[in-house]
């Protein structure tokens, strides 16, 4: 993950041959923490604003994203081999597809860690709904 943190020191890296004076760069530092957060803070009130949409194409993509890893899971891991023990046992014996269960694994397991703090929030009666 790349966060403000990792913005800050790849700046100064860039500061400290721009900038020699040690005051001066301490300002350009402040400046640059300073705007890395608001562009943080306004990009989780763009966040809230998708969330709370009724909109299915606003605030949906989330869940769809969830079900797509859900349904490639299932796939996967259920069905395919399911299907391909089956298909050997009538006498067919076609390859089926497989997915590349290793792209799909840090999108699946990203939201599984969010749909864990949200379940974190709703015990401790904090979540909005």
């Amino acid at each position: 993950m790349f966060g403000i943190g990792d913005a800050v020191t790849a700046g100064l890296k860039v500061l400290d041959k721009f900038i020699p004076d040690p005051a001066e760069k301490a300002k350009a530092e402040a400046a640059l923490r300073e705007s890395l957060q608001q562009w943080d803070a306004q990009q989780n009130k763009i966040n809230e604003v998708e969330a709370q949409s009724s909109s299915l194409f606003v605030a949906g993509w989330r869940p769809a994203v969830g079900w797509v890893c859900c349904a490639a899971l299932s796939w996967t891991y259920i069905l395919q081999p399911i299907a391909a023990f089956t298909l050997a046992q009538l006498g067919y014996l076609t390859a089926l597809p497989r997915l590349d269960m290793g792209e799909m694994m840090p999108i699946l397991l990203g939201m599984l860690g969010l749909g864990g703090l949200r379940s974190w929030e709703k015990t401790k009666g904090v979540a909005a709904k």
